[in-house]
């Protein structure tokens, strides 16, 4: 055959494998052979096969063609996430015309020194690689005036630039979304670049790999809150070829198969809780919808508290607290009429009976005032205020460690995603002194993360001792004639 014959030939077989980067795989690269060849690296491993695999029959078939593909999975160390990663990218680019790919990773430092060099790799491997400019951060085809239509980019997140996941369109073509080292990307631009993926006609992969180093966030709920839209996959490092099975075998020895730091970089699982993470996610699994009988709380005063909100997209929060039972009564957008939130207030404290009210002073000021007024009686809490006890920093850590032990005593939420997320998301700051001290909330907004308002709601109804209301007065009884009662 000529060279030109070749290259059409190449084409035509690019062309018949669109929809099957399994066989491109094991077509696109000379296995055995030079970087390679050798134990562990002369053919696709079974769980790379196997995922391959899953995108062909997803592509395949017409009824889920169009349909975005999402695959989630959390592994341990050495697997061949990165592999994986550079061979998908590298059929997407060969085999369909004016593909964009988009990838990032947890930060920047890894993008640039093991995710992009990785695509890089396997771009240069394959058998495609002169149809490929490999400049820095970018990959594009040579085809004259097609470098800005049919390229892939390694993009840096940031929580307040999101523009490049934002803008992420392809109609009718294909789109390829990666991160790497996924549970530490901000939910922010998770949230963003789901937005984007709305092309009708277009094929939509995203593929988000991680060790599950965090027990909370978006990476985290792939696994649970939005398992239905996501294929999910668990890896454990010791049952995958290629990996030192003797180290990991002596490791897992040393620190104990169900050790957080084993189910981390071993098994693929997620840690019941994460380093810096305040409240372990076990015992709000064990909370979630946990039943409980009215007797179990009934004979408990009920306290109603108010967290706030005055700012941005942060949410309003109006929760009661009986004994073991907590839930959430009122949620509203930030309102700067105190007059409203007042009348809300009371109007639930009359219809609940409650012994107590406590208010975040952050924002609640005014609605305290509102509340005097109306011959309201409502507590004013400084989170910044003192705390009872000498090992919290302040009542914020002192109302967040009780709440940590209500969980664990028994404590009943209601099955609410985003106080289940407010609870798990909170992490502490390391103190010289060894007090529990809680991140503010401008730096979980800096993490991507909301303001954790819920949470906060539930944290208020511990910040003073609270008894059983006085029953109200009883009504006289009306005298009846001697004649009336005969």
């Amino acid at each position: 055959m000529t060279e030109d014959e070749v290259d059409e030939q190449l084409v035509e077989d690019a062309a018949a494998m669109s929809a099957d980067p399994l066989a491109w795989a094991n077509y696109a690269y000379d296995w055995g052979s030079g970087q390679l060849a050798g134990e562990g690296a002369s053919a696709l491993r079974t769980w790379q096969a196997e995922e391959f695999a899953a995108l062909r029959d997803h592509l395949s078939d017409p009824v889920t063609r169009h349909q975005p593909y999402r695959l989630a999975v959390a592994s341990g160390h050495g697997i061949g996430k990165s592999a994986f990663i550079g061979m998908l990218c590298n059929w997407a680019m060969s085999t369909c015309e004016d593909t964009r790919i988009v990838i990032t990773a947890n930060t920047e430092k890894q993008l640039r020194t093991k995710t992009w060099p990785e695509v890089s790799k396997w771009s240069q491997l394959s058998i495609t690689s002169p149809w490929w400019s490999v400049p820095g951060m970018s990959l594009y085809s040579n085809e004259v005036g097609r470098d800005l239509s049919w390229r892939a980019d390694a993009t840096p997140w940031s929580v307040n630039n999101t523009e490049a996941f934002a803008g992420l369109h392809n109609k009718g073509k294909r789109i390829v979304l990666v991160f790497d080292e996924a549970s530490a990307i901000a939910d922010k631009v998770w949230e963003v670049a789901e937005g984007a993926l709305t092309d009708e006609g277009t094929e939509i992969i995203w593929v988000v790999f991680g060790n599950p180093t965090q027990a909370s966030g978006r990476f985290r709920e792939c696994f649970r809150r939005y398992r239905h839209l996501w294929r999910t996959r668990h890896i454990d490092s010791r049952k995958v070829e290629g990996t030192n099975k003797e180290y990991l075998d002596e490791f897992v020895k040393t620190h104990g198969e169900d050790s957080d730091i084993v189910k981390v970089r071993v098994r693929g699982m997620f840690p019941a809780m994460s380093i810096k993470q305040f409240i372990n996610a076990d015992d709000v699994d064990a909370a979630f919808g946990r039943p409980i009988e009215e007797k179990a709380y009934s004979f408990a005063p009920k306290v109603l508290t108010l967290d706030n909100a005055w700012e941005g997209d942060d949410e309003g929060v109006i929760g009661l607290r009986q004994g073991l039972k907590f839930r959430v009564l009122h949620t509203f957008a930030k309102n700067d009429n105190d007059w409203d939130v007042a009348m809300k207030l009371a109007q639930f404290e009359d219809e609940h009976g409650a012994a107590m009210v406590n208010i975040d002073a952050g924002y609640g000021t005014g609605v305290v005032s509102a509340g005097k007024t109306m011959g309201r009686k409502w507590n004013l809490i400084w989170f910044s205020g003192e705390s009872p006890d000498p090992g919290c920093l302040n009542l914020r850590a002192y109302m967040a460690s009780q709440t940590k032990t209500w969980l664990k005593e028994g404590g009943c939420i209601e099955e609410d995603q985003v106080l289940y997320s407010d609870l798990t998301s909170i992490e502490t700051v390391p103190r010289p002194d060894g007090k529990v001290q809680l991140e503010a909330k401008k730096d979980m907004k800096k993490r991507g993360l909301p303001s954790p308002g819920r949470a906060d709601a539930l944290f208020l109804s511990f910040a003073r001792p609270v008894k059983a209301a006085p029953p109200p007065p009883a009504k006289p009884v009306p005298m009846v004639s001697h004649h009336a009662r005969r």
